[in-house]
């Protein structure tokens, strides 16, 4: 058989990988991540009890998205799936009521995503992919739920002295965003799922809608520089100490030292010594790959890997967190009132 002439021979390549062809490049070579995009879906991070593989046809993901509940709220509660906006000539909803009482968005404001996650062309019913069960790999699932559940209850119901603005909750107080935005291992939520990326050969960063996180990540020769790039474990900023390197056409990133205080508004636990590592990888102009793995022995019995996809988004708009918001005037409101009854009732 004659030997392909070399133009041929690309050209042949070419067409047999038009995906890789389609990827934009830096000036340096890179691929080019910088853009406006969105990974938000109705995916979990754990798989329910009731999908049995990761993987479902396109009819099956749509029937389980159908019968998905968004913020606690069943899927087939008419008020909420079907409001628009509320309509303020009704006066006030009732006390109490579902699940949480009175709600607090309806579904104009939300934009969780309407379909599970697609991943390499296939629809997920988890984020989690290893262990195969798509479940995280708790030293103590007990333990953890019970955190959990407190936390849940705390944040939700407001149980909480509320004595001052260190009672409320981080995302309350503006400090980063709901759930798992920033990350590391960035997670959608119920709204706000935009994220902005900028690359330079130095730096790589990441703009999350989601109260306006921003990661600012340097970017090494190797893991090994990179590595020697942390800051000192006394340093335990919010969302991490992350630093990036390049491996072939994969951005990766390592984050350590995650701010202790960032545990209420995480989607999974993390001790001081978790180390967790994401992957971006641009696999045509509509698609960048996201893989994140977490490496936390004092918490899971085992190292555990997520998968999501990012796609093109518009534009992020200002994410104005405390615009509007009397919750911290009626805080500092409240404990005055305590005080001054206090010193009324002295005799």
């Amino acid at each position: 058989m004659r030997m392909l002439k070399p133009a041929l021979a690309a050209l042949v390549v070419a067409m047999a990988s038009p995906a890789m062809a389609q990827v934009p490049k830096t000036s340096d070579g890179k691929p080019d991540l910088t853009g406006f995009w969105t990974h938000a879906s109705l995916t979990p991070l754990q798989r329910a009890p009731s999908n049995k593989t990761l993987v479902v046809s396109e009819a099956e993901a749509k029937r389980i998205a159908d019968g998905t509940a968004v913020a606690g709220i069943p899927a087939d509660d008419p008020e909420f799936r079907n409001a628009t906006y509320s309509d303020p000539t009704k006066g006030a909803p009732p006390k109490g009521g579902k699940d949480f009482g009175v709600k607090g968005y309806d579904s104009f404001w939300t934009a969780p995503g309407s379909m599970l996650a697609n991943v390499k062309g296939e629809y997920r019913t988890s984020h989690v992919v290893d262990p195969p069960n798509g479940q995280l790999p708790f030293k103590d699932p007990a333990e953890q739920a019970r955190k959990g559940m407190i936390g849940f209850q705390r944040y939700m119901t407001g149980n909480a002295p509320y004595e001052g603005p260190e009672e409320t909750a981080i995302s309350e107080r503006c400090l980063i965003g709901f759930g798992q935005t920033g990350g590391p291992g960035m997670l959608s939520v119920l709204y706000n799922n935009n994220y902005q990326f900028v690359q330079t050969p130095k730096h790589m960063m990441i703009l999350v809608e989601m109260a306006h996180d921003v990661r600012a990540i340097p970017i090494f020769a190797n893991a090994a520089e990179a590595r020697k790039g942390h800051r000192p474990a006394a340093i335990k900023p919010w969302l991490g100490d992350t630093v990036g390197w390049w491996e072939g056409d994969t951005f990766v990133m390592e984050t350590i030292n995650v701010n202790p205080l960032q545990a209420e508004n995480q989607s999974f636990p993390l001790s001081d010594k978790g180390v967790v590592t994401e992957r971006l990888t641009r696999t045509d102009a509509k698609n960048i790959h996201y893989e994140f793995s977490v490496n936390d022995p004092e918490t899971y019995t085992q190292p555990w890997k997520a998968e999501l996809s990012f796609y093109p988004t518009t534009q992020l708009y200002e994410y104005a967190c405390h615009e509007g918001n009397y919750g911290m005037h009626g805080i500092l409101a409240g404990a005055r009132e305590k005080e001054r009854q206090a010193a009324a009732a002295k005799p």
